[in-house]
């Protein structure tokens, strides 16, 4: 039941409101006549970092700060007894730093509701446009590799052929060696090919716990790279997932040994690798908001990511190594995707952070 300041609701329209406030993404708090919090949905928890038990009775003064701006908002709202239009504030809370927020406000007809105030991250606005962007940049790079491969395997099986047959015919040592390089480079061109291709595969669900995939992670970068250590901090109350746990082994070991490389390249001194495993609570993936997420975290304390390529880390064929082929971050996002998850990434120097969020139930079909 939806618990609002006296007097107490009909349970029905308490339960009404309760519903429909609880699957809003963004965060929603309700006001009584005398402007006191009475409710707060779980995005509201989150943004204010306060419970709804704790917000249950304070003013808007004593949770967000002054706010001029906010309670003209309210005013006219309850004046007009109309929707008032989004305004943006900027909020200074005391110990939480300052939140950049666009807020509507909503007169209701409800016993012990007088004012519904909706709290939208103008940041979080822009992230889910830009996440947008990139689904759909995602598909068009995805398209274009599945062409570009297919066009290619034909041919490369043509040039190694006739190079294997010139290679019979040819008696002198010096010419053989160019067909063998025309051979090598060829399969290197077919193993890349063959990458391009492969994370297209839909994925094999079975319920599995993600820190048995992240110990064997940690072993595989551990014997690979045994000067850095891989240090893992994991929330064991995390419960099991439908995960294809080939999949996503390989998209946390494409990031993680991205991360030790580029440890090793920049010689760093105390090297470390971290694998964080935690709760994200009012997430949105692929377009659909989840009161609970999973995260893993993949963290690196190296020299951090050239600011020019922050931007094109997940683009096939870039990278910010020499010699690398810029498939590992690319593979890693197409499977993650394929879960219905996000790939995030922080970057400064002494510190990158690659999270992904994967819904705790993966999308099937």
């Amino acid at each position: 039941m939806l618990h609002l300041v006296s007097p107490s609701p009909p349970e029905g329209v308490a339960r009404a409101l309760e519903r429909g406030l609880e699957l809003i993404a963004t965060a929603v708090v309700v006001l009584d006549d005398a402007h006191r919090i009475g409710w707060a949905n779980p995005a509201a928890e989150n943004l204010f970092e306060w419970s709804a038990a704790r917000l249950r009775g304070q003013t808007l003064d004593s949770v967000l700060g002054r706010a001029p701006g906010l309670d003209d908002l309210v005013g006219r709202a309850a004046a007009t007894g109309a929707p008032c239009a989004e305004q943006e504030l900027e909020l200074d809370l005391p110990g939480r730093g300052r939140l950049h927020l666009a807020c509507t406000a909503s007169p209701v007809d409800a016993p012990g509701a007088a004012l519904v105030l909706e709290f939208r991250r103008i940041d979080q606005q822009l992230k889910v446009a830009r996440e947008a962007r990139q689904l759909e940049q995602q598909e068009v790079n995805r398209e274009l590799i599945r062409n570009l491969a297919h066009e290619i395997r034909n041919p490369l099986g043509g040039i190694r052929g006739a190079a294997q047959l010139l290679q019979v015919e040819l008696d002198r040592p010096q010419l053989i060696e160019y067909t063998e390089v025309i051979i090598a480079e060829a399969d290197r061109l077919r193993t890349l090919v063959d990458r391009l291709l492969s994370p297209h595969r839909a994925p094999a669900y079975r319920r599995i716990n993600v820190h048995e995939v992240l110990v064997r992670v940690k072993g595989l970068v551990q014997a690979e790279f045994p000067a850095i250590p891989v240090i893992c901090d994991f929330d064991t109350s995390l419960p099991d997932i439908d995960a294809d746990p080939g999949q996503l082994m390989q998209a946390v070991l494409n990031i993680a040994r991205n991360a030790a490389q580029a440890l090793s390249a920049a010689a760093q001194p105390a090297p470390t690798v971290g694998l964080v495993t935690r709760v994200a609570r009012g997430v949105t993936l692929a377009r659909r908001h989840h009161r609970t997420a999973l995260s893993i975290a993949i963290e690196d304390n190296g020299p951090g990511i050239a600011p020019e390529l922050r931007d094109r880390v997940f683009f096939p064929l870039v990278s910010g190594r020499d010699g690398g082929s810029g498939l590992g971050l690319t593979i890693a996002q197409t499977y993650v995707s394929q879960h219905g998850g996000t790939i995030e990434c922080e970057s400064a120097p002494g510190r990158t952070a690659f999270r992904i969020l994967l819904p705790l139930t993966a999308p099937r079909g």
